[in-house]
């Protein structure tokens, strides 16, 4: 066997956690912002990560072949179960950091897309992995885990209305 092919990325697992680095757009994840009318004001969806348990947008690596808006639209519905209305310009983006498997931290843009809620559903794929959250928008501002989220939401608040 020769020595490339023994190296190849399926091959070294430390090395797994990287591949999608070299097949995405450079370190940008794609973020749905799932809010629906509250009593008093909109409520956005927050998820725990699987790993920390830290609140979050859904969030992933963009889908190749996808428009940025439709990744959106398919981590808000494997991570929550939401099906709704992108928006397909995004609000913008905040910077962030990818826990991968192995323990590394890399710094990424997070890019944010508004999808109006219209429903949950019961089942999907990552059912049972993480907890969610419907929560107003002030209280969600205070439970992000991440600053840059937070000062993200406060500065589109009046987008979000």
């Amino acid at each position: 066997m020769s020595v490339a092919k023994a190296l190849t990325v399926q091959n070294i697992s430390w090395l797994h956690g990287f591949s999608g680095l070299f097949v995405r757009p450079r370190r940008l994840q794609i973020a749905a912002l799932c809010c629906r009318q509250g009593d008093n004001e909109p409520e956005i969806l927050l998820v725990s990560t699987r790993g920390t348990g830290r609140l979050i947008l859904p969030k992933g690596w963009p889908e190749k072949d996808k428009p940025a808006y439709e990744t959106a639209v398919i981590e808000a519905y494997e991570e929550a179960g939401v099906v709704g209305e992108p928006d397909s310009r995004a609000m913008g983006s905040f910077r962030s950091f990818k826990g991968l498997s192995d323990g590394l931290r890399i710094r990424t843009k997070v890019l944010v897309f508004r999808i109006r809620f219209k429903k949950q559903l019961q089942s999907f794929p990552e059912i049972g992995q993480r907890k969610l959250f419907w929560l107003p928008l002030s209280e969600a501002i205070e439970a992000v885990d991440e600053p840059a989220l937070g000062r993200f939401l406060r500065k589109h608040r009046s987008d979000l209305v």
